[in-house]
């Protein structure tokens, strides 16, 4: 059971990346909480803090958490996971620290907290030992469909959402299979999708979103797009099904 005198930690979703697109509950915690915590590549500000930078109090406590490794090391090596999980370990109880005074927490999150965010490997292991609430946001793939001005699923569309670090076979496989398709976590993975959406015979449906609802938005069709995307891009494919 968690002690009495602990703060609330809470997994704040900040949306696809205007700060205007987050909800009138995240921006109350955002801007009251003292201290305020957030993941970041080493070097780097931190998406999330870029997005919330305008909110925080002047008395701030930031709490920077800093991924030991990004890309250096393959998703498929057992040291990437042994890496990650020491990290997220050692995040956990930097969190718990904070909170032991009585005192509120607020983790920034990209996106929504339990979407394929970082928030979610604190979220499992702070069970327990800190009282957690999870605000939602509006997640990356929402404004990417949204900047392309265009409805992703109609009727009884099924949408997919895959990963690009998938393998090629795989990530063809299920571009054939689906009717909406949305691709996530592009970067250098690039190449192979274009391989695998051409496959699977859909690449004329194909865009590219780069930086949805963030400065430097970017919609593209894939048949048009550079050979190198970042890491904050999405490929869409628009459901086209049933309609009145």
């Amino acid at each position: 059971m968690s002690a009495p005198d602990h703060g609330t930690i809470h997994g704040v979703g900040l949306g696809p990346g205007a700060a205007d697109l987050m909800s009138v509950r995240a921006d109350r915690l955002v801007r009251g909480t003292r201290q305020i915590a957030y993941f970041r590549k080493k070097g780097r500000s931190g998406h999330a803090r870029r997005i919330a930078q305008d909110l925080l109090r002047a008395d701030a406590v930031e709490i920077a958490m800093e991924y030991p490794v990004t890309t250096e090391i393959p998703l498929s090596d057992p040291g990437y996971n042994a890496c990650l999980s020491e990290f997220y370990a050692g995040c956990t109880e930097r969190l718990l620290d904070a909170t032991r005074t009585g005192e509120d927490v607020v983790v920034l999150c990209e996106g929504d907290p339990f979407f394929y965010g970082s928030f979610m490997h604190l979220h499992s292991r702070l069970a327990g030992q800190a009282p957690v609430e999870v605000v939602p946001g509006i997640t990356g793939m929402a404004g990417a469909w949204n900047a392309t001005g265009l409805p992703i699923t109609w009727g009884d569309d099924v949408l997919t959402v895959a990963m690009a670090t998938l393998p090629e076979a795989e990530l063809a496989r299920r571009i054939r299979d689906t009717d909406a398709l949305v691709v996530m976590k592009i970067g250098r993975n690039l190449p192979k999708l274009r391989r695998a959406v051409a496959a699977a015979g859909r690449e004329d449906a194909a865009w590219l979103v780069e930086h949805a609802a963030m400065p430097g938005q970017k919609v593209t069709r894939l048949v048009d797009a550079e050979q190198v995307a970042p890491y904050f891009s999405i490929l869409l494919i628009h459901g086209q099904g049933r309609r009145p």
